[in-house]
């Protein structure tokens, strides 16, 4: 319930809680300007890694980074402009030409002059047996459950609006370059 001060920091919190003289429980808490999902599995990994090393009074091992975020982002930074920038804008300009301004949907409320962020999220289980046969399909037909699974998303939505045209978006890892891969940082 903090907020956090970009200006003045720090972007990222850790509180460790003593439950008894055997058990702790360490909260971390980040902006999201400074980490992505990727990030977190990345900090996780080399967390255990460093627990791991002093539990057993062993050195940590910890692979040595090629680049560093800053690294990333100057270069970023430096092919992201003039003519390159204009030609990004310009593709996606393009690609998004036409697109409807939002999906038409039969609701049982009216959709609000002004929209929120707020949101809810309904998790899914498929059974094992469905998920079997979705992987069994995914690889048959040489995609990804998350294509997979997209398809069959936008098929339902343009079923239930009557709409050909719809736009979904999805986050991507956006580590484009393989020396990215162990950083921690914000790349969506």
């Amino acid at each position: 319930s903090r907020p956090f001060d970009l200006e003045h920091g720090p972007i990222f919190r850790v509180l460790l809680l003593r439950l008894d003289a055997q058990r702790h429980v360490l909260v971390g808490t980040v902006h999201h300007i400074a980490s992505d999902g990727w990030s977190t599995g990345i900090l996780l990994r080399e967390l255990a890694e460093l627990y791991s090393a002093h539990a057993t009074r062993q050195p940590p091992r910890l692979e040595a980074l090629p680049v560093q975020y800053a690294d990333f982002a100057a270069w970023q930074r430096s092919w992201l402009r003039d003519d390159a920038l204009e030609q990004q804008l310009s593709y996606w300009r393009q690609q998004l030409s036409g697109a409807p301004p939002f999906l038409e949907l039969s609701t049982d409320r009216p959709r609000p002059p002004v929209q929120s962020n707020r949101g809810a999220s309904f998790p899914v289980r498929l059974p094992p047996s469905v998920n079997e046969r979705l992987l069994a399909f995914c690889q048959r037909e040489g995609v990804t459950p998350f294509m997979a699974l997209l398809a069959v998303w936008q098929l339902l939505l343009s079923r239930y609006s009557g709409q050909d045209d719809l736009s979904v978006g999805s986050p991507i890892a956006g580590r484009t370059r393989a020396e990215t891969e162990g950083l921690i940082g914000f790349f969506v």
